[in-house]
């Protein structure tokens, strides 16, 4: 098994010294510590990001990331974070839980590799040179579920409030670790069965809280709960009747309180994110739901597309079941996607398809701007949208990033390539974008005459 300790980066520029020790980022400090960004949103006002980059151009630089991980990264100070995981071989007698769907058994035909050894482990690079500061073993077993067969025991994008990082890995447990790489807690919450597709939903913090939403098979064992940052230790779990789903839940403010919006198949839920009580719900999206909410002008957006395609908008502040109150902005069937998330930014939505369409919906009305935009080269998309300098940024699996104007007017500007494929999403923080591809790290500058 090839190791991170043996992984050297590719050096263009180096820009911060080895072996810094992190501190809590400075006020103004840019940091990207957790799934999508700083309010989980995948948008940045920074300014000065980079928007035009090629396996030759812009790569400040690159280093080799072994084993099979799909996480995003997670950028504090000096700082980056990520997660991999190594298959091994099959132990004789280990097998998978079983799965029910409808009442009758059920196998997905894309699940694979829940009879194996599994090694799960925790990344810490410089995030301005690349270099592996250190590389820790969570977990190494058998799985309790079997994981999609494009999917990886890595998928889950770690959380960090610049003192620990938060790393999730579903059945197989949750830690907590240090900057310099201790252990500092672990815990597991049980087996979480999610049909045989592996775990997706990332932590999410909020004050002295780790939230993680936990939503299995049927729904019949569907919870959410909070964590202790500090200890691990369980401070309230809520009852979800939600059937499996790997969104991950956001927080957004609705005027004078604090919401925890979580989107799923049956329902999408507001909870207090303090005591976990329940303060809203709406019809869900009626479908796997694999999308993140997004949040902006007060309304909430969660779409899903499999099997049915829906998107439903729900302002924030309700009370009580708001389905079918005007609590509901609007609705819409079709211009979903199944894996990928949107991005709310400015007075707009921007929804996508699989295939890389995107439609631009005003938030507050539900006025569509735009349908279909077509990228000049169709191609599967796994990774989120993300959002800064006014465009959008849309990667696809071949490694393409399609750079869209922001506004009700579909415009591609240009379409940069990494060379490789992307599933993750990207980083957009402290004047770089981090990518992360099936085999590497990249680190982007706009400043090309700094190498």
């Amino acid at each position: 098994m090839l190791k991170l300790a043996l992984a050297a980066p590719i050096l263009y520029v180096l820009a911060v010294p080895h072996g810094q020790v992190s501190q809590p980022a400075a006020v103004g400090m840019p940091t990207w510590p957790q799934w999508r960004g700083p309010a989980g949103q995948g948008t940045s006002a920074e300014a000065g990001l980079p928007s035009d980059w090629a396996p030759e151009r812009n790569v400040l630089w690159k280093t080799p990331i072994p084993g099979r991980g799909y996480s995003s990264p997670i950028v504090w100070n000096s700082h980056l974070f990520l997660t991999t995981s190594f298959e091994g071989s099959s132990v004789p007698g280990a097998a998978p839980v079983s799965h029910t769907l409808g009442g009758e058994p059920f196998v997905h035909p894309d699940s694979e590799a829940g009879d194996r050894k599994h090694t799960l482990d925790v990344i810490a690079l410089d995030a301005g040179t690349g270099k592996v500061l250190w590389e820790r073993t969570a977990y190494e077993g058998t799985v309790y579920d079997a994981r999609h067969r494009k999917g990886s025991y890595a998928n889950t994008t770690p959380a960090t409030d610049g003192k620990l990082v938060y790393v999730w890995f579903g059945s197989e447990g949750m830690y907590a670790y240090d900057f310099q790489g201790a252990l500092v807690w672990k815990t597991r919450l049980g087996g979480i069965a999610a049909f045989g597709m592996g775990t997706g939903s990332s932590p999410v913090l909020y004050d002295n809280l780790v939230i993680l939403q936990c939503d299995d098979d049927n729904g019949e064992r569907s919870f959410i709960v909070a964590l202790d940052k500090q200890t691990g230790k369980e401070v309230w779990r809520t009852r979800r009747a939600v059937q499996a789903g790997w969104s991950t839940p956001v927080i957004a403010s609705a005027g004078t309180r604090d919401e925890l919006v979580t989107s799923g198949n049956e329902f999408v839920i507001g909870y207090d994110p303090r005591t976990g009580r329940e303060l809203w719900r709406a019809k869900g999206t009626g479908a796997w739901t694999v999308a993140s909410p997004v949040v902006g002008r007060g309304i909430a957006v969660a779409s899903a597309s499999h099997a049915i395609k829906r998107a439903v908008a729900i302002r924030l502040g309700g009370s009580g079941d708001v389905t079918g109150t005007p609590q509901i902005a609007w609705e819409r069937d079709r211009g979903t996607a199944y894996t990928p998330s949107a991005v709310a930014y400015g007075d707009y939505v921007y929804l996508l398809t699989d295939g890389g369409l995107v439609t631009c919906i005003d938030i507050r009305s539900g006025e569509v701007k735009y349908e279909g935009g077509r990228p000049p080269r169709a191609a599967r998309v796994w990774s989120s949208l993300v959002a800064y300098n006014d465009r959008i940024f849309l990667t696809n699996e071949d490694g393409e990033t399609h750079v869209i104007r922001a506004g009700p007017t579909f415009e591609i500007e240009r379409t940069n390539s990494i060379g490789e494929p992307v599933y993750a999403s990207l980083a957009p923080v402290g004047g770089r974008v981090y990518i992360r591809t099936h085999a590497h790290l990249f680190a982007i500058g706009s400043n090309a005459s700094a190498r």
